[in-house]
């Protein structure tokens, strides 16, 4: 909950215009609206929002709105109605979806009727989510996964929109098998390599944010530029060279060496078995200090006692798919496979167990923080958190260790008509502040 010093800014709903699929009236319900929650995360495939309505009676006629009976029977309200959104923060910040990107109606719950007026909540989703139950990956794919993810995306309409698709070294073939774009671009997501770094920060995220799909590079993402610079003061105002005063915050993990060790984050072994040669070999991968801690300067694991991370905790095998998928087609693909008939189609030997680290230290730190309604700030965003030092006397020192750069893992921008809040889930995969940083 936000602290007391929070300040009770209101949201602005400009516009809460929701269209019928049946006939052409539309209803707009920004006054009726008492509280709207939108979501993003790098964990989501697709954006959501959720409204508390509270409906008094209208009617759409001939263009104007007039008394009468309830929207949801109005409307009438039955799911898949475009609702075009514009709603904007004392700061100006415009959350906006309209037209063909507009938010659709996913279902209407938990109705509380009355003879005077009814309240419910209305769930949202882009069209994108509901275009995924629709279409299916079925072609057979050849070249780098950055080209198959940039494909499939555009199966999903003529009017999606794709932010960012960060580019991928090595060529990955597969059929698609009937299975739905967002499931595929997700398993491929744990395959890909960004660009000439194989070997080192395999790794990426597929999720959507308000301007559209993406598919980052976990390593990418934490490089970025910080977008906003935040600090914890407990005096409820914002200090010099800072965007915003964070409200409240706690610590949601630090770490948890148990888990760490089940799931192989500091070190992991990988048995690779050969068909083709019918040989196996074991591959022991462990974090180095040098690609590790893009966030922060130290890695967890140089934190944690030695005699935890000198051995395995997490085991993998993997039968190397030798001779499967080669480019072109009939005799092709036979000229093809006979210029390398030892090469897997999927190299996991250099992807694989990395991979599965890269995804387990990004959650080394998670902070869920607290702020006045920022609208701008989408998951996947870089911020900079600055926390105060414990100390017996007042605290004039922020914190080293917690304090530095942040990967937003996702947000929650909540409006009511009296106050409105943003409230992120930060997440880094390093401990301490950059040397240099500021």
């Amino acid at each position: 909950m936000p602290s007391q010093n929070a300040p009770a800014s209101p949201g602005n709903i400009q516009k809460f215009k929701i269209s019928s699929n049946q006939s052409d009236k539309a209803i707009d319900l920004s006054g009726g609206v008492v509280e709207f929650r939108y979501y993003e995360s790098v964990l989501s495939n697709n954006v959501t929002a959720t409204a508390v309505v509270v409906d008094s009676g209208y009617e759409s006629d001939g263009g104007s709105i007039r008394a009468s009976k309830g929207v949801l029977n109005a409307l009438p309200i039955r799911g898949g109605e475009r609702t075009d959104i514009v709603i904007e923060d004392n700061k100006e910040n415009k959350l906006s979806f309209q037209s063909l990107q507009g938010l659709y109606v996913n279902r209407v719950r938990d109705a509380d009727p009355g003879t005077s007026k009814d309240v419910f909540f209305v769930d949202f989703a882009s069209k994108e989510f509901f275009a995924n139950e629709q279409q299916r990956v079925m072609k057979r794919y050849e070249g780098k996964i950055s080209e198959h993810v940039n494909e499939i995306l555009r199966t999903l309409g003529d009017n999606v929109k794709i932010e960012q698709v960060d580019n991928t070294s090595l060529n990955y073939n597969f059929i698609g098998s009937d299975r739905k774009p967002f499931y595929t671009c997700t398993w491929l997501a744990s395959k890909a390599v960004p660009d000439k770094d194989v070997g080192s920060r395999a790794g990426f995220l597929f999720y959507q944010t308000r301007d559209g799909m993406n598919f980052r590079s976990i390593d990418k993402l934490f490089e970025q530029e910080p977008v906003k610079k935040y600090i914890f003061n407990n005096t409820g105002e914002t200090s010099q060279g800072n965007d915003a005063n964070v409200l409240d915050y706690s610590i949601d993990s630090d770490i948890d060496l148990k888990q760490n060790l089940t799931l192989g984050t500091y070190n992991s072994r990988a048995i690779y078995f050969n068909p083709f040669a019918m040989d196996y070999y074991v591959k022991e991968f462990k974090y180095k200090p040098d690609n590790v801690g893009k966030a922060g300067k130290y890695f967890a694991g140089d934190l944690v006692a030695k005699e935890f991370t000198e051995t395995p905790t997490r085991l993998m095998s993997h039968v190397f798919d030798v001779g499967a998928m080669p480019n072109g087609t009939g005799n092709g693909q036979l000229e093809q496979w006979k210029q390398n008939p030892s090469s897997p189609n999927y190299d996991a030997e250099n992807t694989m167990a990395q991979s599965v680290m890269r995804y387990n230290q990004m959650f080394t730190v998670k902070i869920n923080v607290t702020l006045e309604a920022d609208l701008s700030i989408k998951a996947g965003d870089v911020v900079q958190c600055e926390f105060p030092e414990v100390s017996g006397e007042q605290a004039k020192d922020t914190n080293p260790q917690t304090g530095g750069i942040y990967m937003v893992a996702s947000v929650c921008h909540r409006i009511t008509p009296r106050e409105s809040f943003t409230k992120l889930a930060l997440v880094r995969d390093s401990f301490g502040k950059k040397t240099g940083f500021k």
